[in-house]
Protein backbone atom coordinates (compact mmCIF):
# COMPACT_ATOMS: atom_id res chain seq x y z
CA UNK A 1 0.00 0.00 0.00
CA UNK A 2 1.27 3.43 -1.09
CA UNK A 3 2.58 5.89 2.16
CA UNK A 4 -0.65 8.42 0.65
CA UNK A 5 -2.82 5.25 1.50
CA UNK A 6 -1.53 4.51 4.79
CA UNK A 7 -1.87 8.20 5.90
CA UNK A 8 -5.51 8.54 4.10
CA UNK A 9 -6.41 5.64 6.11
CA UNK A 10 -4.82 6.51 9.41
CA UNK A 11 -7.13 10.30 9.23
CA UNK A 12 -10.10 8.20 8.26
CA UNK A 13 -10.05 5.86 11.32
CA UNK A 14 -9.60 8.82 13.92
CA UNK A 15 -11.67 11.57 12.97
CA UNK A 16 -11.74 11.90 8.91
CA UNK A 17 -9.59 15.44 8.98
CA UNK A 18 -9.86 16.18 5.14
CA UNK A 19 -12.72 14.42 4.84
CA UNK A 20 -16.03 15.17 5.43
CA UNK A 21 -19.49 13.31 5.82
CA UNK A 22 -21.45 13.86 2.99
CA UNK A 23 -25.71 12.82 2.60
CA UNK A 24 -25.92 9.34 0.46
CA UNK A 25 -24.84 10.70 -2.92
CA UNK A 26 -23.05 7.39 -4.56
CA UNK A 27 -24.34 5.52 -7.45
CA UNK A 28 -26.58 3.22 -5.27
CA UNK A 29 -25.08 -0.24 -4.16
CA UNK A 30 -21.93 -0.64 -3.68
CA UNK A 31 -19.58 -2.28 -6.43
CA UNK A 32 -18.72 -6.23 -5.70
CA UNK A 33 -22.03 -7.28 -3.82
CA UNK A 34 -24.01 -10.04 -5.10
CA UNK A 35 -27.74 -9.89 -5.48
CA UNK A 36 -30.00 -12.99 -5.36
CA UNK A 37 -33.06 -13.53 -6.50
CA UNK A 38 -35.31 -16.89 -5.81
CA UNK A 39 -38.49 -18.45 -7.75
CA UNK A 40 -40.53 -20.74 -6.24
CA UNK A 41 -43.37 -22.70 -9.06
CA UNK A 42 -46.06 -24.80 -7.65
CA UNK A 43 -47.97 -26.84 -9.01
CA UNK A 44 -50.40 -29.64 -9.09
CA UNK A 45 -50.92 -33.72 -11.44
CA UNK A 46 -53.84 -34.82 -11.32
CA UNK A 47 -55.26 -33.07 -8.74
CA UNK A 48 -52.31 -33.94 -6.36
CA UNK A 49 -49.89 -31.17 -5.28
CA UNK A 50 -46.14 -31.44 -6.38
CA UNK A 51 -43.26 -30.73 -4.68
CA UNK A 52 -42.32 -26.67 -6.25
CA UNK A 53 -39.65 -26.51 -8.46
CA UNK A 54 -37.02 -23.72 -7.62
CA UNK A 55 -34.39 -21.71 -9.02
CA UNK A 56 -32.22 -18.62 -8.37
CA UNK A 57 -30.14 -16.14 -10.11
CA UNK A 58 -26.89 -14.76 -8.70
CA UNK A 59 -24.94 -11.65 -10.18
CA UNK A 60 -22.48 -8.86 -8.89
CA UNK A 61 -22.99 -5.20 -9.24
CA UNK A 62 -20.63 -3.59 -10.88
CA UNK A 63 -18.57 -0.33 -9.89
CA UNK A 64 -20.10 3.09 -11.48
CA UNK A 65 -17.27 5.76 -11.47
CA UNK A 66 -18.32 9.48 -10.72
CA UNK A 67 -16.91 12.40 -8.77
CA UNK A 68 -16.86 16.14 -8.58
CA UNK A 69 -14.60 18.68 -8.37
CA UNK A 70 -15.65 21.82 -6.75
CA UNK A 71 -13.42 25.14 -5.87
CA UNK A 72 -14.43 26.53 -2.69
CA UNK A 73 -15.60 29.65 -2.03
CA UNK A 74 -16.82 30.57 -5.61
CA UNK A 75 -14.40 33.89 -5.66
CA UNK A 76 -11.19 34.68 -6.92
CA UNK A 77 -8.03 34.75 -5.19
CA UNK A 78 -6.40 37.57 -4.69
CA UNK A 79 -2.32 37.28 -4.71
CA UNK A 80 0.59 39.95 -4.57
CA UNK A 81 3.77 39.90 -6.84
CA UNK A 82 6.46 37.29 -5.96
CA UNK A 83 3.96 35.96 -3.22
CA UNK A 84 4.63 32.00 -2.34
CA UNK A 85 2.50 29.38 -0.85
CA UNK A 86 -0.47 31.40 -2.73
CA UNK A 87 -3.09 28.96 -1.82
CA UNK A 88 -7.11 28.21 -3.36
CA UNK A 89 -8.70 25.68 -1.91
CA UNK A 90 -10.59 22.62 -3.93
CA UNK A 91 -13.11 19.75 -2.64
CA UNK A 92 -12.67 16.45 -4.33
CA UNK A 93 -15.70 14.24 -4.09
CA UNK A 94 -16.59 10.49 -4.88
CA UNK A 95 -19.71 10.04 -5.97
CA UNK A 96 -18.44 6.27 -7.13
CA UNK A 97 -20.22 3.50 -5.45
CA UNK A 98 -16.86 1.70 -4.99
CA UNK A 99 -13.50 3.15 -2.69
CA UNK A 100 -11.79 4.91 -5.73
CA UNK A 101 -8.13 6.62 -5.96
CA UNK A 102 -7.82 9.67 -7.78
CA UNK A 103 -4.53 11.19 -9.34
CA UNK A 104 -3.94 15.09 -8.96
CA UNK A 105 -2.79 17.36 -11.75
CA UNK A 106 -2.94 21.09 -12.37
CA UNK A 107 -3.65 22.99 -15.60
CA UNK A 108 -3.04 27.00 -16.34
CA UNK A 109 -4.78 28.52 -19.61
CA UNK A 110 -2.15 29.68 -22.02
CA UNK A 111 -4.76 32.63 -22.60
CA UNK A 112 -4.28 34.44 -19.43
CA UNK A 113 -1.60 36.60 -17.74
CA UNK A 114 1.02 34.53 -16.16
CA UNK A 115 1.64 31.09 -14.46
CA UNK A 116 1.94 30.08 -11.30
CA UNK A 117 4.86 28.18 -10.17
CA UNK A 118 6.52 25.23 -7.79
CA UNK A 119 3.25 23.76 -7.68
CA UNK A 120 2.07 21.37 -5.17
CA UNK A 121 -0.92 19.84 -4.01
CA UNK A 122 -1.46 19.54 0.10
CA UNK A 123 -4.16 17.70 2.15
CA UNK A 124 -6.37 20.13 4.42
CA UNK A 125 -5.66 17.92 7.03
CA UNK A 126 -4.58 19.80 10.34
CA UNK A 127 -4.61 23.24 11.77
CA UNK A 128 -7.20 26.06 9.88
CA UNK A 129 -9.20 24.95 7.22
CA UNK A 130 -8.53 26.02 4.21
CA UNK A 131 -4.88 27.19 5.46
CA UNK A 132 -1.76 26.31 4.56
CA UNK A 133 0.04 26.53 7.74
CA UNK A 134 2.80 23.73 7.85
CA UNK A 135 0.23 20.55 9.32
CA UNK A 136 -0.70 19.95 5.70
CA UNK A 137 0.20 16.77 4.20
CA UNK A 138 1.80 16.69 0.64
CA UNK A 139 0.41 14.41 -2.16
CA UNK A 140 0.37 13.77 -5.99
CA UNK A 141 -2.94 11.73 -5.55
CA UNK A 142 -5.72 10.96 -3.02
CA UNK A 143 -6.19 7.28 -2.06
CA UNK A 144 -8.89 5.04 -1.25
CA UNK A 145 -11.59 7.80 -1.43
CA UNK A 146 -14.60 5.88 0.30
CA UNK A 147 -18.17 6.19 -1.35
CA UNK A 148 -19.41 9.73 -0.56
CA UNK A 149 -16.13 11.07 0.78
CA UNK A 150 -15.27 14.42 0.25
CA UNK A 151 -11.21 15.45 0.55
CA UNK A 152 -10.47 19.21 0.60
CA UNK A 153 -7.27 19.52 -1.42
CA UNK A 154 -4.82 22.69 -1.05
CA UNK A 155 -3.19 23.70 -4.18
CA UNK A 156 0.14 25.64 -3.40
CA UNK A 157 1.73 28.07 -5.87
CA UNK A 158 4.12 30.97 -6.16
CA UNK A 159 3.40 34.37 -8.10
CA UNK A 160 5.87 35.60 -10.30
CA UNK A 161 7.78 38.59 -9.46
CA UNK A 162 6.83 41.01 -12.35
CA UNK A 163 3.11 40.99 -12.25
CA UNK A 164 1.30 43.45 -12.21
CA UNK A 165 -2.37 45.10 -10.44
CA UNK A 166 -5.06 43.12 -12.08
CA UNK A 167 -3.59 40.41 -13.87
CA UNK A 168 -5.17 36.99 -13.66
CA UNK A 169 -3.99 32.97 -14.16
CA UNK A 170 -6.82 30.59 -13.95
CA UNK A 171 -5.68 26.56 -12.60
CA UNK A 172 -7.76 23.90 -12.96
CA UNK A 173 -7.66 20.92 -10.27
CA UNK A 174 -8.33 17.54 -12.23
CA UNK A 175 -8.72 14.27 -10.86
CA UNK A 176 -8.55 11.74 -12.32
CA UNK A 177 -10.06 8.25 -10.94
CA UNK A 178 -7.35 5.16 -10.72
CA UNK A 179 -6.18 1.57 -9.77
CA UNK A 180 -4.12 1.33 -6.72
CA UNK A 181 -1.19 1.45 -9.10
CA UNK A 182 -2.16 5.04 -10.73
CA UNK A 183 -3.40 3.51 -14.30
CA UNK A 184 -6.49 5.79 -15.24
CA UNK A 185 -9.73 3.20 -14.92
CA UNK A 186 -11.50 2.60 -18.01
CA UNK A 187 -14.43 0.82 -19.60
CA UNK A 188 -14.65 -2.51 -19.36
CA UNK A 189 -15.22 -3.73 -23.14
CA UNK A 190 -17.85 -6.42 -24.43
CA UNK A 191 -20.81 -7.87 -22.76
CA UNK A 192 -21.32 -7.70 -18.67
CA UNK A 193 -18.92 -10.20 -17.20
CA UNK A 194 -19.32 -12.38 -14.22
CA UNK A 195 -16.90 -10.21 -12.07
CA UNK A 196 -17.01 -6.37 -11.44
CA UNK A 197 -16.82 -4.30 -14.54
CA UNK A 198 -16.21 -0.54 -14.47
CA UNK A 199 -18.23 1.75 -16.20
CA UNK A 200 -17.08 5.39 -16.34
CA UNK A 201 -20.20 8.15 -15.68
CA UNK A 202 -18.99 11.52 -15.21
CA UNK A 203 -20.31 14.27 -17.66
CA UNK A 204 -18.65 16.15 -20.01
CA UNK A 205 -16.69 18.88 -18.16
CA UNK A 206 -15.91 22.02 -19.57
CA UNK A 207 -13.00 22.94 -17.76
CA UNK A 208 -11.09 19.97 -19.32
CA UNK A 209 -9.73 20.44 -22.56
CA UNK A 210 -11.62 17.88 -25.21
CA UNK A 211 -13.56 16.45 -22.76
CA UNK A 212 -16.40 15.53 -24.60
CA UNK A 213 -17.01 11.71 -23.15
CA UNK A 214 -17.45 9.75 -19.63
CA UNK A 215 -13.85 9.15 -18.92
CA UNK A 216 -13.64 9.12 -15.05
CA UNK A 217 -12.18 13.00 -14.56
CA UNK A 218 -13.98 15.85 -13.23
CA UNK A 219 -12.50 19.27 -12.79
CA UNK A 220 -12.83 23.23 -11.94
CA UNK A 221 -10.94 27.02 -11.99
CA UNK A 222 -10.11 29.17 -9.77
CA UNK A 223 -8.37 32.63 -10.39
CA UNK A 224 -5.57 34.07 -9.02
CA UNK A 225 -6.05 38.05 -9.53
CA UNK A 226 -3.07 40.20 -8.55
CA UNK A 227 -3.55 43.35 -6.25
CA UNK A 228 -0.17 45.13 -6.84
CA UNK A 229 1.30 48.52 -5.99
CA UNK A 230 2.34 50.85 -8.70
CA UNK A 231 5.35 52.10 -6.81
CA UNK A 232 7.91 54.71 -7.96
CA UNK A 233 10.52 56.79 -6.33
CA UNK A 234 12.02 60.13 -7.68
CA UNK A 235 14.51 62.04 -5.73
CA UNK A 236 15.42 65.51 -6.39
CA UNK A 237 17.82 68.39 -5.15
CA UNK A 238 17.05 71.93 -3.79
CA UNK A 239 20.00 74.28 -3.16
CA UNK A 240 19.24 76.25 0.81
CA UNK A 241 22.10 78.40 1.09
CA UNK A 242 25.64 79.12 -0.13
CA UNK A 243 28.17 81.20 1.97
CA UNK A 244 27.91 83.93 -0.68
CA UNK A 245 24.37 84.87 -1.28
CA UNK A 246 22.83 82.80 1.71
CA UNK A 247 19.23 82.04 1.18
CA UNK A 248 19.00 84.37 -2.20
CA UNK A 249 19.08 82.48 -5.14
CA UNK A 250 21.91 80.67 -3.59
CA UNK A 251 23.80 78.75 -5.98
CA UNK A 252 25.83 74.62 -5.77
CA UNK A 253 28.82 76.26 -4.66
CA UNK A 254 31.61 74.84 -2.18
CA UNK A 255 30.04 75.24 1.20
CA UNK A 256 26.58 75.42 0.24
CA UNK A 257 23.73 73.28 1.50
CA UNK A 258 21.64 71.19 -0.62
CA UNK A 259 18.64 69.58 0.47
CA UNK A 260 17.94 65.82 -1.15
CA UNK A 261 14.10 64.68 -1.16
CA UNK A 262 12.98 61.44 -2.15
CA UNK A 263 9.22 60.44 -3.36
CA UNK A 264 7.79 57.75 -2.99
CA UNK A 265 4.38 57.51 -4.93
CA UNK A 266 1.48 54.83 -5.56
CA UNK A 267 -0.29 55.19 -8.78
CA UNK A 268 -2.67 52.60 -8.27
CA UNK A 269 -3.65 49.46 -6.80
CA UNK A 270 -3.05 47.91 -3.33
CA UNK A 271 -1.13 49.90 -0.48
CA UNK A 272 2.64 49.26 -0.08
CA UNK A 273 3.15 48.40 3.07
CA UNK A 274 6.54 48.31 4.97
CA UNK A 275 8.29 50.85 3.00
CA UNK A 276 12.17 51.51 3.95
CA UNK A 277 14.51 53.92 2.08
CA UNK A 278 18.11 53.37 2.07
CA UNK A 279 19.80 56.33 0.37
CA UNK A 280 23.68 55.69 0.01
CA UNK A 281 25.71 58.36 -0.97
CA UNK A 282 29.15 56.62 0.46
CA UNK A 283 30.59 57.41 -2.36
CA UNK A 284 30.66 61.18 -2.74
CA UNK A 285 31.87 60.88 0.57
CA UNK A 286 34.88 63.26 -0.16
CA UNK A 287 32.66 66.26 -1.72
CA UNK A 288 29.61 66.04 0.80
CA UNK A 289 29.04 65.87 4.35
CA UNK A 290 25.79 65.01 6.49
CA UNK A 291 24.37 68.04 8.50
CA UNK A 292 22.54 66.86 10.89
CA UNK A 293 20.35 68.75 12.97
CA UNK A 294 21.23 71.86 14.87
CA UNK A 295 24.73 72.17 13.31
CA UNK A 296 24.39 74.97 10.98
CA UNK A 297 22.23 78.06 11.13
CA UNK A 298 20.16 76.31 7.49
CA UNK A 299 20.01 73.08 9.16
CA UNK A 300 16.75 71.66 10.26
CA UNK A 301 15.58 72.91 13.57
CA UNK A 302 16.67 71.42 16.82
CA UNK A 303 17.75 67.91 16.75
CA UNK A 304 16.11 66.88 13.70
CA UNK A 305 18.09 65.14 10.94
CA UNK A 306 15.93 64.11 8.81
CA UNK A 307 11.87 64.70 7.71
CA UNK A 308 10.22 62.08 6.40
CA UNK A 309 6.06 61.21 5.99
CA UNK A 310 5.22 64.20 3.80
CA UNK A 311 3.33 64.30 0.96
CA UNK A 312 5.32 64.04 -1.64
CA UNK A 313 5.85 68.08 -2.02
CA UNK A 314 8.82 67.65 -0.80
CA UNK A 315 7.55 70.13 2.34
CA UNK A 316 6.19 69.65 5.42
CA UNK A 317 5.91 65.99 7.67
CA UNK A 318 7.84 65.12 10.82
CA UNK A 319 11.16 65.96 11.68
CA UNK A 320 13.64 63.29 12.97
CA UNK A 321 16.35 63.04 15.05
CA UNK A 322 18.61 60.26 13.72
CA UNK A 323 21.70 60.73 16.23
CA UNK A 324 23.39 60.82 12.52
CA UNK A 325 26.69 63.18 12.83
CA UNK A 326 28.75 64.53 9.51
CA UNK A 327 30.48 61.51 9.12
CA UNK A 328 27.13 59.49 7.69
CA UNK A 329 26.78 58.57 4.67
CA UNK A 330 23.91 56.63 4.33
CA UNK A 331 20.33 57.71 5.50
CA UNK A 332 17.98 54.76 6.21
CA UNK A 333 14.46 55.07 7.24
CA UNK A 334 10.92 53.57 7.04
CA UNK A 335 7.63 55.69 5.88
CA UNK A 336 4.35 55.01 6.70
CA UNK A 337 2.48 53.11 4.34
CA UNK A 338 1.25 54.41 0.58
CA UNK A 339 -2.03 53.51 -0.29
CA UNK A 340 -2.96 54.05 -4.15
CA UNK A 341 -2.93 57.96 -5.15
CA UNK A 342 -0.53 58.56 -2.09
CA UNK A 343 2.98 59.55 -1.96
CA UNK A 344 5.24 59.76 1.18
CA UNK A 345 8.36 61.36 1.09
CA UNK A 346 11.77 61.85 2.94
CA UNK A 347 14.33 64.53 3.33
CA UNK A 348 17.54 65.36 4.54
CA UNK A 349 20.46 67.79 4.16
CA UNK A 350 24.14 68.01 3.02
CA UNK A 351 27.07 70.46 2.74
CA UNK A 352 29.23 70.65 -0.55
CA UNK A 353 32.99 70.32 0.49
Amino acid sequence: MKRTKQMLGTVSAVALVGFTSAPAIAAGTTAGDTITNNVSVSYDVGGVTQTPETASDTFTVDRIINLTVQEVGGASTSVAPNETNAVTVFEVTNTSNDEVDFALSLTQSGADDFDITNVRFFLDDGGTPGAFDGTNTLVTSLDDVAEDATVTVLVVGDIPLGVTDGQTADVTLVADATDDGGTPLTNTAGANTAGIDTVLADDDNADIAGDDSSDGDDADTDTYVVSAAAVTVAKSSTVIADPVNGTTNPKAVPGAIVEYCIVVSNASGATATGIVINDDFTSEAARLDFVPGGTDPNAYAGANDIFVDGDGSCAGGTGVDTGATAATTVVSNGLSDVAAGQARSLRFRVIIE
